[in-house]
């Protein structure tokens, strides 16, 4: 394979932002390619992608449709599909673009050199969505940090099957990475520079690993994690309230290096929706989670998943949704119009509710959430926080970027030296998408 330069782009959730990293970490050690800056410039192109909702699935075919341009100026260049779209619609994805030459799952990253090599050698294309359990990870290449902070992906898959959810199907069944392998990952990080890891899964919490006599559950991965030297702060996405135990609760009273920020989705707040969403809890027992969390951890920043205008969704239904929101105090949202997904159970379901009956009740759920998060930063003003900081500021020259335990993005006046260190920065101004702030100290 003469390729050089591989560009990567990545649609979709956390999961595929640490595939994609691994993707170019596989071609850099199998070929020696490095990473394009830009499409023009590369003899791969990837595509990561997602299907969660229909629009994320539609950027993939009109990504491809500007890449088809390039390859025929450009009549060498490999273009694959990978991700979620790509397990499932398969060889599918060929015939509504032929210019594609490699289709891989999220379990086959780790293959991506030998397709390159068959394309090299047999100018056909490769089509491989299989889900080999633990393939994926075996044949990872060693941990490479970018930075203070990395993302660890410790299972893979998700057997919820929530009736609006492609991803069991796209990504498989649960299947937890071995505890051996997880702290090894972390550890290599460490010796690098990371102070913070971020878990990654479906459904991380879920997290289950057996091997004859030894054994560990999300809980005891967390201490696990805690011990591993340099490591100073923890967090995890995505979280299911169902695998929320009581032995993970306590873990946020032990564990000091567990941030105070937690990412809980709900989906809705009316018992009727979350049962026909097959979500598997109801809105009371979220809520006792959520006092539960927030005895051991007081003050406890929580974000959430939010699902507006689900099949048959009413006025009331909604308005639970409002009520919960009010209870919990959210700090951030991820919220969506419902978008039905081919192959899942609801989207058989009757919907008689009016497009624009459901964008009103999302910019209101939207707008109510924002509101939260001000007044949560507004009240940080003055306080005195402990900033991870990652680099330069984006728009601000002179000024670096960090994180606060409760996941907001400061900037402060300081070199790209500070760029890994701990800082002590006292909040002096609250601002729509971030806070400004004044080195207190190292």
């Amino acid at each position: 394979m003469s390729a050089r330069k591989v560009f990567v782009r990545t649609h979709g959730c956390q999961m595929n932002d640490y595939d994609s990293g691994k993707i170019i970490d596989i071609l850099a050690a199998s070929h020696g390619m490095t990473p394009a800056d830009s499409p023009e410039e590369a003899d791969v192109l990837l595509l990561n992608t997602c299907s969660v909702r229909d629009k994320a699935q539609q950027k993939v075919f009109s990504e491809l449709g500007r890449w088809k341009a390039l390859k025929r100026s450009k009549p060498g260049v490999v273009i694959g599909v990978g991700g979620c779209v790509a397990s499932q619609e398969g060889s599918a994805i060929r015939e509504r673009a032929p210019c594609v030459d490699i289709v891989f799952g999220p379990q086959t990253i780790q293959r991506l050199p030998e397709m390159l090599d068959s394309v090299a050698r047999s100018r056909k294309p490769v089509v491989d969505i299989r889900f080999p359990e633990m393939e994926k990870f075996d044949r990872l290449p060693e941990a490479r940090a970018d930075g203070a902070a990395a993302f660890v992906s410790i299972m893979e898959g998700c057997g919820k099957y929530c009736t609006f959810c492609v991803v069991p199907y796209t990504r498989g069944e649960e299947v937890s990475r071995p505890l051996p392998g997880v702290l090894g990952e972390v550890a290599a990080l460490a010796a690098q520079g990371v102070r913070e890891v971020t878990l990654l899964g479906q459904n991380v919490n879920g997290y289950r690993w057996r091997d004859g006599a030894d054994g560990a559950d999300f809980a005891t991965l967390l201490y696990h994690v805690a011990a591993v030297p340099g490591i100073d702060r923890i967090r995890y996405t995505t979280s299911h309230p169902v695998e929320f135990s009581d032995a993970l609760i306590e873990a946020h009273a032990a564990i000091p290096q567990l941030a105070g920020h937690l990412h809980l989705p709900v989906q809705s707040g009316s018992d009727r929706i979350l049962a026909l969403m097959k979500r598997g809890y109801t809105a009371p027992e979220y809520k006792s989670i959520v006092r539960k969390l927030r005895k051991a951890r007081p003050n406890l920043s929580l974000s959430s998943d939010f699902i507006v205008g689900f099949p048959g969704e009413s006025d009331d239904d909604f308005e639970r949704t409002m009520a919960l929101i009010e209870e919990v105090n959210y700090d951030q949202s991820f919220s969506f119009l419902y978008s039905r997904r081919p192959g899942t159970p609801a989207a058989a379901l009757p919907d008689d509710t009016p497009q624009a009956v459901k964008k009103r009740r999302l910019a209101r759920l939207q707008r109510r959430v924002t509101e939260m998060a001000a007044a949560i930063s507004g009240a940080m003003v003055g306080a005195v926080e402990r900033v991870l900081v990652c680099g330069p500021a984006k728009k601000t020259p002179g000024q670096v970027c960090g994180r606060t335990d409760n996941n907001r993005v400061v900037n402060f006046d300081g070199g790209p030296e500070w760029t890994g260190r701990w800082a002590e920065v006292e909040i002096t101004r609250a601002l729509p998408n971030s806070l400004q702030g004044r080195l207190v100290s190292r």
